[in-house]
């Protein structure tokens, strides 16, 4: 079972302030303990790029810390993923392959979902999608700069998205996304990133992108901000950890579905 659509949904005035980006970008049992925090202000940090046994992925796993999972679909390792990802008591989520405006759709993966497709195929492969990342409870996107900014497809993208009760974190890959206002419009529980992680992958860029996240969260109640597994994966998992007890001062580390639901209903667990 999904989580159930209505119990997000009752919540959206709740997560108002984080409905749309609050900083400019720049360019995913043995059930974590969340980090004790002086505030009531929240990191919720998403791994992007599960499924594919990805450099990084044993290290982002063995982080201290509550996190979301991004698993893209029809990937050699998606279910082991999941699987190990609901184990583990973090959120999964679908990581859906979409057009960017720039590069080679054979980097995108199977299942992709394009601008030239028709509505029903767009609908097909979402649902697919959907079927086969066990445990899922969301999903962003991944690219996606074309996509993300066509109201066609993002319409059919979102109605999926709600028709089984899931919410959808734009990842912000482009400042034209329509889906803040087609989620609004179709009423999805929606979230988005404010922070990319290792959009370059060194450990100095990676590093100053965590001091982002916290100038972020000094200025807000929460911040969602975006890593990945693979080239970068160790350096930012290594990061990551480091990180850690100096965030932890200021904030409380949470799965994205923690932004949308009230402390009472924290540590429920999807079915799959």
């Amino acid at each position: 079972m999904r989580l159930p659509f209505v119990r997000i949904a009752a919540l959206l005035l709740v997560c108002s302030p984080l409905l749309f980006p609050m900083t400019q970008i720049s360019a995913e049992s043995t059930e974590p303990a969340a980090q004790p925090a002086l505030t009531d202000r929240q990191i919720a940090v998403v791994i992007d790029d599960f499924g594919n046994g990805m450099t990084g992925t044993e290290e982002m796993f063995s982080l201290p810390i509550r996190f979301t999972a991004a698993v893209m679909p029809f990937m050699p390792t998606t279910k082991r993923d999941a699987q190990l990802a609901h184990e583990k008591g973090l959120d999964v989520i679908v990581h859906m392959p979409m057009e960017p405006n720039r590069g080679k759709r054979s980097w995108l993966g199977p299942g992709a979902i394009t601008t030239d497709l028709p509505d029903e195929e767009i609908r097909r492969r979402v649902e697919a999608a959907i079927a086969d990342v066990p445990f899922a409870i969301g999903m962003n996107n991944h690219m996606g700069s074309k996509a993300t900014s066509d109201e066609r497809v993002m319409r059919i993208v979102l109605s999926v998205v709600k028709q089984h009760g899931m919410f959808f974190l734009d990842s912000r890959t482009t400042w034209k996304s329509v889906i803040p206002k087609l989620a609004a419009e179709l009423g999805v529980p929606q979230l988005s990133n404010h922070v990319f992680l290792d959009d370059v992958y060194t450990a100095q860029h990676i590093a100053k992108q965590m001091g982002v996240v916290q100038q972020h969260i000094n200025a807000h109640e929460a911040c969602v901000t975006i890593g990945h597994v693979g080239p970068p994966g160790k350096k930012t998992a290594a990061v990551l950890r480091d990180s850690i007890p100096q965030l932890s001062r200021k904030a409380a580390f949470v799965k994205l579905s923690e932004l949308l639901v009230p402390s009472s209903e924290k540590d429920i667990i999807p079915h799959p």
